[in-house]
């Protein structure tokens, strides 16, 4: 049985909406990474990816999130996360990775200023893109894979902690 719980996806997914409920609901401490990044870098993410390249972006994620050390937490990841192999290993190790899957279209909808929300896209790649190179990497690392389409926000909590109940404590 693991104490954290963390939480992968496409932005607009809802890691961090879902996460903040869940943690309340499970009675643990609530980790944004993003955030967590922020503050040690004293910059925005989006001033990381124009100041490093997205490279260099993950390069700071993977080095962040291979560092948290949460004792009972639910832990929502950036989108990117993924790409860090150190990080990705880490974070398996600590908690269950549940992985909130959204449908191409339904990203899409969600998002609006995607450059603006920090998302590590590179010259001439497009969110379809970004979609199919991530999903497989998801999908890799996902313990457990909570399906959101059409899904409120109760919906999937719900859907979501009834995949968690008995992998965590």
């Amino acid at each position: 049985m693991k104490k954290n719980v963390v939480l992968i996806g496409m932005p607009g997914a809802g890691k961090s909406t879902i996460g903040v409920i869940l943690a309340k609901m499970l009675g643990k401490d609530f980790i944004d990474a993003d955030l967590v990044i922020q503050k040690e870098e004293g910059r925005l993410l989006r001033e990381i990816i124009e100041q490093e390249g997205p490279d260099g972006f993950l390069e700071v994620e993977n080095r962040v999130n291979a560092g948290l050390t949460p004792e009972r937490a639910v832990i929502a990841t950036g989108g990117s996360v993924v790409y860090g192999k150190k990080a990705m290993e880490h974070l398996s190790e600590i908690g269950v990775v549940v992985y909130l899957r959204l449908s191409y279209e339904a990203v899409n909808r969600r998002l609006r200023d995607i450059r603006g929300r920090g998302v590590v896209l590179r010259d001439g790649q497009t969110l379809k893109d970004l979609y199919e190179e991530r999903v497989s990497l998801y999908e890799k690392y996902a313990e457990v894979t909570v399906e959101e389409d059409g899904l409120t926000v109760e919906e999937t909590l719900e859907k979501t902690l009834q995949a968690l109940k008995m992998l965590i404590e």
